[in-house]
């Protein structure tokens, strides 16, 4: 039978709601014209829409609900584990399968060392007094990282013979400034008891 929503009738209707048996469903109807909502323990009038209202549950059924989530959970985080378990046996797996003499050149920690060093050559040439000195850092660590142990022994023999090698300087040739030209002779023109005059006035001590 309908019930029409009204305050009052809506507290009665939470209360028969809850004293509803477990097996008992009820619908709600909506009347497309007014918008006016009955619920129902039968069905909707022709043309109102209806939609199922869950039941309340007993007490049985909550903890069976509980008991199946719990049970879920469970099998997810088995599921989860083994499936991590797979993963590592499979890196394992690859990693034992790899060929021991594995190229560095193409390892993550040679591609940081290069771009390392592509950072240095790149401030070159600015004036700065340790240039050379973090060049040669930064090229020793490209090398550590992208070359195998016999190369890099060979790049540090080649090193240090550069750097025992005698360093020359070229000799610092001075030039000497080119004389500038000689001044004219003095032509005294005449003298007195203190001093002598030129043809241009001036005078100098006697």
């Amino acid at each position: 039978m309908p019930l029409t929503r009204t305050p009052l009738h809506a507290v009665l209707l939470a209360a028969a709601w809850l004293a509803l048996p477990a097996a008992a469903q009820v619908t709600r109807c909506t009347d497309p014209a007014t918008g006016k909502v009955t619920y129902t323990d039968g069905g909707c009038a022709r043309g109102e829409a209806a939609r199922e209202v869950e039941a309340r549950k007993t007490p049985e059924e909550l903890q069976q609900e509980r008991e199946q989530a719990a049970e879920a959970w469970e099998r997810k985080r088995e599921r989860q584990q083994h499936e991590s378990a797979q993963r590592r046996d499979t890196e394992r797996a690859e990693r034992a399968a790899a060929p021991a003499g594995n190229d560095p050149a193409r390892s993550v920690a040679c591609q940081r060392a290069r771009r390392s060093l592509q950072e240095v050559m790149g401030t070159l040439g600015r004036g700065m007094y340790d240039e050379q000195a973090r060049l040669d850092a930064a090229q020793r660590e490209a090398d550590l990282a992208c070359l195998s142990p016999a190369d890099f022994a060979r790049a540090e023999r080649a090193r240090a013979s550069r750097a025992q090698a005698p360093y020359y300087t070229p000799p610092v040739v001075v030039v000497p400034p080119r004389p500038g030209p000689r001044p004219p002779p003095r032509e005294i023109t005449h003298c007195n008891v203190f001093r002598c005059y030129d043809k241009q006035g001036n005078t100098y001590p006697r």
